[in-house]
């Protein structure tokens, strides 16, 4: 992190080409009033808390957070953020007065960060983000129309013949009832089209991806199936669909 800083600092200082893009124009962000100055400690507690507004300018995405009635901004490098999911970023400095010329505006205070958090591994192997464990039950009744297509499935149907279609394409749709992000490298999203028995956990399935939706979407994913996959720290599925690609 520290060398993230120093190599934000002197990327910042020489006005071009960042300045052009929109990222701030000040000759020396460290001599901003407030902000830290080069090779600063960053607090040790992630950004975290709800997504209510984003804006993407210069390579970066700018993020405003919302928890406990609060709000705080942050930017990370350019990356898909869907507004009204929960999210933890990796802690960032902060900078005081940081005004972006791309976006017409100052931002009072702002951190940046390098991305999403990395959730680290549950070691006592009893639950993760993505484990049966965490499955959300469904508070009102859900019912999505079943995808198109020879290799379409309900979420039901995928648990009823994992067996079969272990290292199968399949195509599923249903709403986004939970989302884990930046964990292991991927977004971890939960399933649910109003199939499957809930006390069993046969109604929701899990895709990893790179996509990252909000909860309460409605969605069509795709990618390949996988049976009885253990990743460790806890993340065991009986099924799962792996590197999905998950479109409205």
């Amino acid at each position: 992190m520290k060398a993230l800083i120093r190599l934000l600092v002197v990327t910042l200082v020489p006005l071009t080409p960042l300045a052009a893009q929109g990222f701030g124009h000040m000759a020396d962000p460290s001599a901003a009033e407030g902000a830290p100055a080069a090779g600063a400690e960053v607090p040790s507690t992630p950004l975290s808390g709800k997504v209510v507004e984003t804006a993407n300018m210069g390579g970066y995405t700018y993020i405003c957070l919302e928890k406990d009635g609060k709000k705080v901004w942050a930017a990370i490098p350019e990356a898909p953020v869907a507004v009204g999911r929960e999210i933890s970023l990796k802690p960032g400095m902060e900078m005081k007065n940081f005004e972006s010329k791309g976006l017409k505006r100052t931002f009072e205070s702002i951190y940046f960060s390098e991305g999403v958090a990395v959730k680290p591994a549950d070691t006592t192997g009893k639950s993760s983000a993505g484990s049966k464990a965490n499955v959300v039950s469904p508070t009102e009744k859900i019912s999505v129309e079943k995808a198109s297509g020879p290799n379409a499935y309900t979420v039901a149907e995928i648990h009823q013949q994992k067996g079969k279609l272990d290292g199968k394409k399949a195509v599923v749709r249903g709403k986004v009832t939970k989302v884990a992000a930046g964990i292991m490298d991927r977004n971890w999203v939960h399933l649910q089209d109003g199939s499957g028995d809930t006390k069993k956990g046969t109604h929701d399935l899990t895709v990893t991806s790179q996509d990252l939706p909000a909860v309460g979407d409605v969605v069509t994913a795709s990618g390949t199936l996988r049976k009885n996959k253990d990743f460790g720290g806890g993340y065991k599925y009986e099924v799962i669909m792996e590197e999905g690609s998950i479109k409205p």
